[in-house]
This record gives C-alpha cells, structure tokens and sequence, in this order.
C-alpha cells in the first residue's frame, strides 16, 4: 500500500479514536444531570413521603398463657415441685377477604429544572376477619387471656393524608400509632397503623367486618401486598404510562391516553402469606407512575451511537477522496467531527427544557445546516455539501427511530451498518486499488 494513503488512513483511524474523549465527556455530562435528577426525586421523597408499600389489614393475636415447669433438686435431680410462668405468644392472621377500590392522580412537582412525581392515592377498602376458637398451644400450658389488634403496615406513614375513620363491625375507631405497646417493626417487618380490637373469648368465634377509606401520597411506586386469601383489587388512574409489576400482573387491565384502569384477583393459593408480610420480599403487585421519555437515559443512548457516526461520516467523506479526487485534510475531518459531537451537547441541553423530540430536531437540523454549510465550501461544491447532508439527515432519522423503538434497536443498528457497509462496496466496486495505491497524488 502506498504510504501515502497508509497515512491518510491511519490519521482517519487516529482521529476517530480521538473524538471519543469529547462523546466521553459529554457521557459524562449526562450522567451527572440524571443523578441531579434522582437526587432532586429523593429529596422531594424525603419532604413529601417516598415510594409506598400496603400490607394488610391483618390481625395480630396476643394470648397468655401459663406454664408448669418441674424443679429439680440440683444434687438428686428429683422434682421437688413446681414453678409458673406467664409466656406471651403471638400470631398474624390473615383477612379472610380484602377488597380495595382506589384512584390515583399523579402530580409533577418541579424544583428548578428537575422534576418528581408523587401520587395522590384516595382508597377504599373492605375486609373480613376471622378468628377461630383455639386452645393454648400445648397440652401443659393453660390458656389465661387473648387480644387482637388490627394491623395495616404502610410503608411511609406520612404520606397518610388524613386521619381516616375505621368502621369495625359497624362502630367508629381511628388509627393509632404502636408506641411503646406495639414496637415498630414487631408485627410487620415495616411501619404500621393499629386499631386495638380488646380482649376476645377464646372458645369462640370472633369476626370483624371491617372497612375504611385511605388517602394516602407517595412517590413514583405503589406496591400492594396481597394479606388476605382472596384480595380483589381495583385501580384507575389518569396516568397514561404505568408500568405493572411485582409478582402479579392484573388479570384485566386498560390503557388509554386517558389514563389506566386495572383488576387484579389473588388467591391464598397464589401467594406465601409469610413472604407478604415483608415489604421487601417482593410478594406484592407494583404500579411504577414511569415517565414515558427519560430525556437522561434517551441521551446516554444517543451518545452510544456517536461513535458510530463519526465513522460513517469519515467512510463518507474518504469515498469521496478516492472517488471524486477531492482531497480533504485531517483538519477538515477533525472540525467535522467535533460537530457531530456536539450535536450531543446541544440535545442533552435542549432536551431539560423542551420536549425530547422537539430538542433532538432542533439539535440536529443545527448540525446537519452546519456541517453542510461548511462541506460545499471544504468541498468545492453546494451540491456535494447538500449531498452530504442529506445523508447526515438519514442517519439522524435512523438513530432517533432507534431511540424511540427500544425493542427493535438491535435490528435498526444492524441494517444501518448492514446498509453502510453495502453502500461502499456497490461504490467502490470499480476502483482499481493496486493502481490508486500506486499513484500517491491520488490518495
């Protein structure tokens, strides 16, 4: 190979290579905004209340009982008698039946150029409860006393709106706090809200048909779990893009411009009642109020891509070297491809105050008007300077098709570089590369 031309290309190499500092910095830029961003969703968090978790209602069932133990004589190891103790055991127990009807609204709340979503969740529920007779939990232990306590874990209390009505079998009550009788975290492994039932008959049945209303704020997530043995569920909101997750997917769910509405029916058969108890187990359905355009992740996914294009426009602008005789200088390569990289700049920075898509046009058509404003002059010609940026506008086209299609992006990228790679061969296909090797004033 001429050396000539083995410079040119190894130039061409080195540059490509060299413009990655700057696509790296501006990676970086992007980065650092979108943890602004969390930070500012935290910090919203922390003032108004966090990402909420419902458990329950479940009953938390505190009994007495009394145990003999023998006392042994140290030195014989005979009983010489016996000893009482008072033991207090406790058991959760599940509603037999919980249905919740609610509707969320979602609100933006900005702090400068940031953002955070919270919801406002106004709910009713309905649940049965049922405690069946029982017996001390061992033959040689006597049964004294038994209490119940209504139960609700919430994951951040004060998104609690407020002071909602508790209606038990027909009578009026109000949430309380555990305090010092309930420890935080001894029932439910997270906040809770308490309503004392009082003491109850051991030997029969106790049921307790209750029923509130709940306004509750949070942020961003909603998990609901699944306590009692048949939950139904029901959820709308005007939130056009929530994300369902957890352990259970609605079994009917709509999803509209309007907003969302969804069912979700669950069985004891479906669900480990232990594991439900635990906010952080998993064994809850989940809604996620997503922001449909991550302007931060859509741009750290463009700048994945500018590799990418500073290649293809050097493959462009070295075809035109080898094909129309036009010789273009390193520096002519390098301002270009400086401009391809700042178009990334200009895109992350138009896109935190216009929409995704309008800062993306505006961000391109700048670029292309530049780099084809630059190229007929660098040329010598209008003509070849549009040419080259009508193929600028095609590659801006597919990226942002990229961008806006996760699912196919692999495919996208693979015809364009498919695409690429076919354009030169078909465009090189009669160079005579022996002859342009040898002839240095043609490289």
């Amino acid at each position: 190979m001429d050396r000539k031309l083995f410079y040119k290309i190894a130039a061409i190499v080195g540059m490509s290579i060299l413009l990655l500092v700057p696509l790296s910095l501006i990676e970086g830029q992007i980065r650092e905004r979108s943890q602004r961003q969390q930070e500012v969703q935290r910090n919203i968090a922390n003032s108004a209340a966090g990402e909420q978790t419902l458990v329950g209602p479940v009953i938390l069932l505190e009994f007495r009982e009394r145990v003999q133990e023998p006392v042994r004589d140290p030195d014989s190891g005979k009983i010489t008698g016996t000893v009482s103790r008072i033991e207090t055991q406790r058991q959760l127990i599940s509603a037999e039946s919980l249905n919740i009807d609610g509707t969320a609204r979602v609100e933006n709340r900005h702090r400068g150029i940031y953002q955070a979503r919270l919801f406002h969740l106004d709910l009713s529920n309905q649940a049965k409860l049922v405690i069946e007779p029982f017996t001390a939990s061992a033959p040689e232990r006597t049964l004294l006393d038994a209490e119940a306590t209504l139960v609700l874990g919430v994951a951040d209390p004060r998104g609690v709106d407020v002071d909602p009505e508790v209606t038990i079998n027909g009578q009026p009550f109000r949430f309380i706090t555990p305090g010092n009788r309930l420890e935080t975290g001894e029932a439910l492994k997270m906040p809770q809200l308490i309503v004392p039932l009082g003491r109850i008959d051991p030997s029969k049945t106790s049921a307790f048909d209750v029923s509130f209303p709940l306004q509750l704020t949070g942020t961003s997530r909603l998990a609901i779990a699944p306590s009692a043995d048949s939950n139904r569920i029901h959820l709308k909101s005007d939130w056009p893009h929530p994300n369902f997750g957890g352990r259970f997917l609605p079994r009917e769910r709509s999803v509209g411009a309007d907003g969302f509405d969804a069912q979700w029916a669950i069985s004891h058969l479906a669900r480990d009642f232990d594991r439900a108890l635990d906010p952080n187990s998993g064994e809850a359905l989940s809604i996620d109020f997503v922001d449909p355009v991550n302007v931060y992740l859509q741009s750290e996914r463009a700048v994945k891509y500018g590799i990418l294009f500073i290649v293809l426009t050097f493959a462009g602008f070295f075809l035109i070297e080898i094909l129309r005789r036009a010789p273009i200088h390193p520096m002519q390569y390098l301002l270009v491809g400086l401009a391809l990289a700042i178009f990334f700049l200009l895109l992350i920075a138009l896109s935190e105050h216009l929409s995704f898509a309008l800062a993306y046009g505006l961000s391109s058509l700048a670029c292309i008007a530049l780099i084809g404003f630059y190229l007929a002059g660098a040329l010598g010609g209008v003509r070849r300077g549009l040419a080259f940026a009508g193929g600028l506008t095609g590659l801006y086209g597919v990226l942002f098709g990229v961008l806006r299609s996760e699912d196919n992006a692999l495919l996208m990228g693979a015809m364009l570089l498919f695409a690429a790679l076919g354009t030169t061969m078909l465009a090189t296909r009669h160079v005579n590369w022996h002859r342009l090797s040898s002839n240095p004033d043609e490289a």
